[in-house]
């Protein structure tokens, strides 16, 4: 059934792992007949944790879609992990949203994981409301969880249905209705207000007071004492959740389906739809910033915001119709590439389950498959009317590992299969670096990598082994040395020779500096070339360890040639042999590189990121405010330190803290630390051509 724009509601259920999220989208869809049994993540069997990962895992590993059809109303649930390295689906799954729904655990409390979902949705200015789950798990405490929340997130926290427990069992009361409920087996069963005393009147109080801010007539009534009515607490407290102001709080129990009921009916009532949600902002086909109503009638614009690459099913991107209806013979351009698409079948997706429909109408979320060009951010539209949201932002990858194939035969489907993954997670990078000759793969996190592996032997039948890479050093010299370089070889007939002597000393230039002052034409001109050409050659690798050297400047002063036996190749081997006697004498040295620190964590954290900065062989540049309690420390690191930062900085703020690293230049290894260097290198190339 196609549902119009106004029957429609599109919420992200997020929070810190563990929180109850898929435990809440799993009671919802049951509630509403979507499935016939109540799964459990420990089960492994809930509608949206179906990947064999994270049914071995329990727990979400990527953005899930389902859907509830309550009371006339389609509910598209986007269910994302909570998990810190597996941020991608909260920032895909936000833009597509319309409001978040945000679970806290009332045994566990506020945690890092569900601030962070609330600094998104304000950041993408999306409706919120918190959901207290676990209500009926053993040393759970709601109102310890209320407080929490009211010191973090302030005045605007607004309680709507809150427990009570009592000797004959656990009631929960509405605060707009100002009715109380028990609960058997997810029906709602009307009991007597319960003798709840000045925590009542305080927790009435809040609401009100939040209720007062959104309207002025209000206002007035609430400062003259009079009670507002049901219909005046709900259209205040929709207001002011549109307006950012009011973020209600609800609890219940997922696994009991306690409140279940009433999370439907306000998910109804007070979440915006897509066309009460405001229009979107995007770009035309000059870059002009235009906005674009949810209207069916309106020219049709669709927005991907996932991709799933499947090597069995093939391509599948998750799409929210922003304006117009698709449908499966709807002509489509992409606004990134400026090319029309081809739509395979329109689907509406429910966890696994994938449903044919032949049109998906404005506001709805569906998916469209075998979109050969369109990537996760694209924004497909009709011809002529071409609009274009802005490209969503993702968590960079900061943590690396080496990749190696254990199968020799399969070596060739391992750039496709990693180009599938990344395809489908914007959080992933790889290169081949040719310098330590590996293999490299970019993540969020060791869990993150780990998944990776499991996938790329799991769906494309590769196994891999991680280790942690290689650096890319560098070597260099720090003395002037001048050196003779001489080929000479006779087999019958013309022989080869060639004789160099060229000087060798200390430049700034990374790349090599060649220079000629010869006289008397001891080396004829036309072989210079020659010449630089083999210096070009020996360069890329040094004496020390076999990296490439920098900041080398070769002039070649004398040698002589054969009128007969001299050649280029000749002269191209004279100036090896002349590096390679020169450079052990010349004061050779290590480089390493060094990478640029920005670390952004919360105050208490300062001390120790510091310090830890200083026990890496790093030096703080500066520290300044970033807003919200955290501070940003700039920093300069050699890279061979900071392989397991990622783990360092996420253990120590509980994954509030993030940073950036990038390579700046290289600096002098300490003389101390050449040794491992020049060890680890052998040892590596021992066994690259024990490989071979």
């Amino acid at each position: 059934m196609n549902y119009t724009q106004e029957n429609i509601r599109n919420l992200l259920i997020s929070g810190h792992g563990g929180s109850g999220k898929t435990s809440l989208v799993e009671a919802l869809v049951y509630y509403t007949k979507g499935t016939d049994r109540l799964g459990r993540t420990d089960d492994g069997n809930t509608v949206c944790d179906f990947d064999p990962e994270e049914i071995r895992r329990r727990a979400s590993l990527s953005l899930a879609l389902a859907s509830a059809e309550y009371s006339d109303t389609k509910l598209n649930l986007i269910d994302v992990p909570g998990l810190f390295d597996f941020e991608l689906g909260i920032h895909e799954g936000m833009p597509a949203a319309d409001g978040a729904v945000i679970c806290v655990s009332a045994r566990d409390g506020l945690e890092v994981g569900s601030k962070k979902a609330y600094k998104l949705a304000h950041k993408y200015h999306k409706p919120t409301m918190f959901y207290v789950s676990k209500i009926d798990v053993e040393n759970a405490d709601f109102y310890k969880v209320f407080e929490e929340l009211k010191a973090e997130f302030g005045p605007s926290i607004c309680p709507v249905v809150v427990p009570v427990e009592q000797a004959g069992g656990r009631i929960y009361i509405n605060l707009i209705k100002m009715e109380a409920y028990s609960y058997v087996g997810g029906v709602a069963h009307t009991v007597p207000m319960p003798s709840f005393g000045h925590r009542l009147d305080g927790l009435v109080e809040a609401m009100s007071e939040a209720v007062a801010e959104t309207d002025e007539e209000l206002m007035e009534k609430f400062f003259s004492g009079e009670a507002f009515t049901q219909e005046e607490l709900q259209r205040g407290v929709k207001a002011g959740i549109k307006a950012g102001s009011i973020t209600p709080v609800f609890c219940g129990s997922s696994t009991k389906l306690d409140c279940i009921d009433a999370m439907l009916h306000y998910m109804k009532h007070l979440m915006p739809s897509p066309a009460e949600a405001g229009a979107a902002q995007g770009e035309n086909a000059d870059g002009e910033p235009i906005e674009l109503a949810c209207d069916a009638a309106g020219p049709l614009a669709v927005y991907a915001f996932k991709t799933v690459a499947d090597p069995f099913v093939g391509k599948l991107s998750y799409v929210k119709v922003l304006s117009g209806v698709l449908k499966a013979d709807s002509p489509v351009v992409n606004s990134r590439t400026g090319e029309s698409e081809r739509l395979g079948k329109l689907l509406f997706i429910r966890g696994k389950k994938q449903i044919d429909t032949d049109a998906i109408c404005a506001g709805d979320i569906g998916a469209v498959t075998k979109l050969a060009a369109t990537k996760t951010g694209d924004t497909l539209c009709a011809p002529g009317k071409i609009f274009k949201l802005p490209a969503p932002e993702f968590p960079v990858p900061t943590y690396s590992m080496a990749l190696k194939v254990k199968q020799k035969n399969d070596e060739g489907k391992i750039s496709g299969a990693i180009a599938r993954l990344i395809e489908e997670d914007c959080t992933l990078s790889y290169k081949m670096n040719t310098e330590t000759l590996q293999q490299v793969i970019s993540g969020l996190g060791e869990q993150h990598l780990d998944v990776v592996a499991s996938k790329l032997k799991s769906k494309f039948g590769v196994e891999v082994e991680l280790t942690q890479p290689r650096i890319a050093y560098r070597e260099s010299l720090r003395k002037k040395v001048k050196k003779q370089g001489r080929h000479k070889k006779q087999s019958g007939g013309h022989g080869q020779f060639g004789d160099v002597w060229i000087e060798f000393e200390p430049t700034d230039s990374e790349e090599l500096v060649f220079e000629e002052n010869v006289f008397g034409g001891a080396v004829p001109k036309n072989f210079f070339p020659a010449v630089e050409k083999g210096l070009q050659e020996a360069v890329a690798h040094g004496v020390l360890a076999g990296y490439p050297v920098v900041g080398l400047k070769a002039t070649l002063v004398d040698g002589s040639y054969h009128p007969v036996d001299s050649n280029e190749q000749s002269f191209r081997m004279a100036a090896k042999i002349a590096y390679k006697a020169a450079l052990p004498e010349a004061g050779p040295v290590l480089l390493e590189p060094i990478g640029a620190l920005k670390a952004v964590v919360p105050d208490a954290g300062t001390g120790d990121v510091m310090g830890e900065v200083n026990k890496r062989r790093g030096r703080v540049l500066g520290m300044s405010g970033s807003g919200d309690g955290m501070q940003l420390i700039e920093a300069e690191v050699p890279m061979g330190e900071m392989h397991d930062f990622t783990t360092f900085i996420r253990s120590l703020t509980r994954g509030e803290g993030s940073f950036t690293f990038e390579f700046v230049r290289y600096e002098q290894l300490p003389s101390q630390l050449e040794g491992k260097v020049v060890e680890e290198a052998k040892k590596f190339m021992d066994r690259s051509s024990d490989d071979d």
